[in-house]
């Protein structure tokens, strides 16, 4: 297999995107090999690189079943409550404090 033809930042030719451009289009890269490198030069650093893929061999994006929106809205439900006082917070708890607000700062609670 060949090296992959490299183009420099915006200048790729019409028929390559990356995955979010595909995703925008409603497609996905349907399992082909990434077609292309898109470099953006940096400073004392090495180039951004960015992974393209052929449109006409992407496939259409797979709608969402019910059972993957019942299990995503789970996800996010877990994401949202607090392992100290099991309510819903409200908001994704923060994976550095590890709880919500209140039970990570109950000093603060108590002054206001």
């Amino acid at each position: 297999m060949g090296a992959l033809p490299v183009f420099r930042w915006r200048l790729a030719p019409d028929g390559y995107a990356t995955r979010r451009q595909l995703r925008a289009r409603g497609l996905r890269p349907g399992g082909q090999a990434v077609a292309a490198q898109l470099e953006r030069p940096r400073h004392r650093r090495g180039p951004l690189v960015a992974h393209l893929y052929r449109i006409d061999l992407a496939r259409p994006v797979r709608p969402m079943t019910t059972a993957k929106w019942a299990a995503l809205a789970k996800a996010n439900a877990a994401r949202r409550t607090c392992p100290s006082c099991h309510r819903d917070a409200g908001y994704v708890i923060a994976a550095s404090l590890g709880m919500c607000v209140p039970c990570a700062y109950p000093e603060d609670q108590r002054a206001a």
